[in-house]
Formats: C-alpha cells, structure tokens, sequence
C-alpha cells in the first residue's frame, strides 16, 4: 500500500496529513502568517506518530492553488525541499478538486461546485462530476466576480448540484439569488486529507512529477487593489 504525505497551505487553515494503508493522520494549525512556521512540525509530528521517515513515503502530494499568493508559494516550497531531500516525486492537487472530494464525502454527491473566496471581491471556483469512479472537469478553475459563477446544467437523471466553500459565505448576498446557494456548504475548504487522497490515486495512475515541477496555481496576477480601484468597488 501507498504512504502519501501531503500539505496544504492555500487558506487560512494550514494542514498535513500522512495516509498509509489506507489510513489518514491529520495535523491542522489555523493563521494563514503562521503557516511558514507551523507545517514542518506538523510533517515531523505526522511521521513520527507513523515511525517512518520522509524516505519511507511513496510521494508528496500539495495544494497548489489556487488560493492565498503566499499559501500556495509556501507548499511548493516545503514539498520541493522535502522532495529534493528524500528523491520523492510530488503530486500536484488542484485544492478545488480537493474541496469537491470533501464536499461528496460529506454529502455523497456526485455533482459538486466549489467556491473558494478569492478576496478582492472575487472567487475562484469549478464545477466536477464523480463518475465512472473518479473526477470529471466540468469548469475549468476560474476566478470571476460571484455574479459570474455560472454552472453547466447537469446532465440527464443526475442529482442536484453541491455548492460548497468559504466564498459561498464570503459573498452570501451576491449568492442569494443562486439556486445552489441555499443549501451550499460554505465550511467546505481545502485540506490535507483530500489532497492526499487525491494524490494517492494519481501516483496509482503514475502522474507523480520531478520535485521541480512543483509549481503554484495561479489564476490571478494581481494580490491587491490600488486605493482607487477599492474606492470603486465601493461606488454605486
């Protein structure tokens, strides 16, 4: 059986986890400034409670986006020491992928929209479909303002679709009006667990990558707003 070590620093909540066997240990510390600091320990503490080391692990998996600039330079940047370190492969995890796994382990649908808040009065968000026992893209990541969150229709006989993440909440009054918003699960968010699930079926598949292709997602080019472009946010 596999041993994935995995984490995830894209949001607020910094979490690692080691599944072996099937089996998934978890370490979260929440404070996105305390991240750099937090997820070492948590990588020592995981292997430690495991009595293996890093070399013994199969592969690294990461959140690498989108989310947070800085949340996301900090997990390619600890997976690529861990993996240059210990010759590991690394198993890049969209964390929307990762939060659409939480959401049908939670729910059991097979339909899920995860909408992550993106600050600046934007989302980052993607539709999936679990069929044929994995994930189908439906909407490529993209980052829009909450007006612009526009699912496909679903195909024929499927079950209503699963809106989940913090951007539901974030944005609740632009959401309103959406018909998946009302029962969206908006405390669905990225985490160790799904991206280590993930990652053990992609390095099944033999997708895992040379520690150098750990690179983050980004899908935005700018981290904040000039004074004046918040300003106009704010107009009528």
């Amino acid at each position: 059986m596999q041993t994935i070590l995995a984490i995830e620093t894209s949001t607020e909540l910094a979490s690692a986890a080691l599944l072996r066997d099937g089996q998934a240990i978890i370490r979260e510390s929440a404070g996105v400034q305390t991240h750099s600091l937090a997820i070492l320990p948590m990588v020592q503490s995981l292997l430690a409670e495991a009595g293996i080391s890093l070399a013994q692990c199969d592969a690294l998996a990461f959140g690498v986006g989108p989310g947070s600039f800085t949340g996301v330079r900090t997990a390619c940047g600890i997976v690529q020491g861990l993996a240059f370190g210990a010759d590991l492969p690394v198993l890049p995890v969209v964390t929307l992928a990762a939060m659409a796994q939480a959401c049908r382990e939670l729910s059991g649908a097979d339909d899920v929209l995860a909408v992550l808040d993106a600050r600046m009065g934007e989302v980052y968000w993607a539709q999936y479909r679990f069929a044929d026992g994995h994930w189908q893209i439906v909407v490529e990541p993209t980052l829009s303002a909450p007006a612009a969150v526009l699912p496909l229709p679903l195909q024929a006989g499927a079950k209503a679709l699963q809106a989940c993440g913090n951007g539901l909440s974030a944005y609740a009054e632009a959401f309103a009006a959406a018909p998946f918003a009302a029962a969206g699960l908006a405390e669905v968010m990225p985490n160790a667990r799904q991206i280590a699930e993930l990652g053990s079926i992609a390095f099944a598949q033999g997708k895992g990558l040379n520690a150098v292709a750990a690179q983050p997602l980004y899908l935005r080019n700018k981290v904040a707003l000039t004074t004046a472009e918040r300003a106009a946010k704010v107009l009528p």
